[in-house]
């Protein structure tokens, strides 16, 4: 049996177990120990098994997951992502969709101070969507545009994808962080256009809210909303400027929020103990999975797998436009059924000849496949977002509806992710603008 045959017999058996619901992790380590042992030896799997895991979590450039999930955590269990919300319904309620608008824009400032898209998710869940339904807003409308803004996490940086995603493509995490900014903001503005004119036009979706503007209130509220500027700008301005690296970025960005909290004396024991479990359990499982990603990657390389597949589609096409096109399609499906980290480290290792023989620039690949995440996180049956905002809910809204809430917020994705393949300059303006 040939290394080719093997390859592909692996990627079968890969499927296969996650189809009968085999942790990605689990399965991608079980097909890549087979495949390599057929491949080459007992002795030499195992040889290449145990040196691989450590080589890999030896990364000096991992350390920043940790860090920025612990700022993300600190900054959640400390309450410092609060006051957003109520800042921009106050400054939104004449606007038609005000308080879903709010919502985009709290869960954009979350997702920068978080990186996580599921952690945004779960906040935003509890404090923007019960508002908005004691508001006599559309449920839909209501869990929709948490479940589809709590995706920014992902682009919006600091993001993990973008930690992994640049550490297994080998590209620059300050310019992948840099480079989500348009696109993330983008994405904000795209939804809130939309949000607007639907309501605008059908004004039973978000009742109006007739309120006396409050300038006390906005005061008391803007007061309180300083640490976003603060750890944002502490953090991007720091990477953009070349005054630290993105790794080091982490451990200021966790300095700055322990700090921060400590000053507005939010920093308890158990909110501290609290943030660093969901650390430990975050980063275990994102280490476990990558260590099962890397172990794939060598197997591929071993087999030829990625090489086949990179001659038969530029066999098809060398157009860089026609190849990506035909990637985002491969990750809408299987992003129906995989979550975003798990399908990011699968998919990577075969698509990157792919990309390099076709001479994509990686960077702008980069945003276009964290947008391609983001779909998949919304997206059912598998959309993680769905499940988390259902449960944060504790069943209040029916999933059915949550999942038609969100079929305008894909759409928008759709158009979003157009207009970034076809325009790469919303990706790569800032990062050419970049100290160092």
């Amino acid at each position: 049996m040939s290394a080719l045959s093997i390859g592909w017999s692996g990627i079968a058996g890969l499927f296969l177990l996650l189809s009968i619901r085999t942790p990605i992790g689990v399965a991608l380590m079980i097909v890549s120990i087979i495949g390599i042992t057929l491949m080459t030896n007992v002795t030499a799997a195992f040889g290449i098994i145990s040196a691989l895991p450590f080589s890999f979590i030896g990364d000096w450039s991992l350390t920043a997951i940790p860090m920025f999930l612990l700022m993300g955590f600190v900054a959640a269990s400390t309450g410092l992502t609060a006051g957003a919300f109520d800042l921009l319904r106050l400054l939104l309620a004449r606007v038609p969709g005000g308080l879903a608008t709010a919502s985009v824009g709290a869960c954009g400032l979350f997702a920068a101070a978080s990186g996580s898209s599921i952690a945004t998710t779960a906040a935003m869940s509890r404090i923007a969507v019960p508002e908005m339904l004691r508001a006599k807003y559309h449920p839909s409308l209501a869990t929709g545009v948490v479940a589809a803004s709590g995706t920014l996490g992902s682009l919006i940086p600091p993001s993990i994808l973008m930690v992994l995603y640049g550490i297994f493509t080998e590209q620059s995490i300050g310019q992948l962080f840099i480079a989500g900014l348009i696109p993330g903001v983008l994405s904000a503005l795209v939804y809130v256009g939309m949000i607007t004119w639907r309501c605008a036009i059908n004004p039973s979706l978000a009742p109006a809210v007739v309120n006396q503007f409050d300038w006390a209130k906005f005061w008391q509220l803007l007061l309180s909303v300083w640490p976003f500027p603060v750890l944002i700008f502490g953090v991007l301005g720091g990477i953009f400027g070349g005054y630290f690296t993105p790794t080091e970025a982490g451990a200021v960005g966790a300095f700055l929020a322990l700090t921060i909290a400590a000053f507005r004396r939010s920093l308890t024991l158990r909110a501290l103990a609290t943030a660093i479990q969901q650390t430990l359990i975050a980063t275990s499982s994102i280490f476990f999975l990558s260590i099962g990603a890397i172990m794939f990657t060598r197997f591929m390389g071993l087999s030829g797998v990625p090489r086949e597949l990179a001659d038969t589609m530029l066999a098809i096409s060398d157009n860089q436009i026609v190849i990506i096109i035909m990637i985002a399609v491969l990750f809408i499906i299987l992003g129906m059924v995989i979550d975003s980290i798990g399908l990011m480290l699968l998919t990577l290792p075969v698509l990157l000849p792919v990309l390099e023989a076709a001479d994509v620039n990686l960077i702008w690949f980069g945003i276009i496949t964290i947008k391609l995440l983001e779909i998949g996180l919304v997206t059912p049956p598998v959309g993680l977002n769905l499940y988390v905002l259902h449960s944060a809910l504790a069943g209040k809204v029916k999933l059915g509806d949550i999942i038609s809430g969100t079929t305008w917020f894909i759409a928008m994705d759709v158009l979003t992710l157009t207009l970034l393949i076809a325009f790469p300059i919303l990706s790569l303006f800032l990062p050419s603008l970049m100290v160092g």
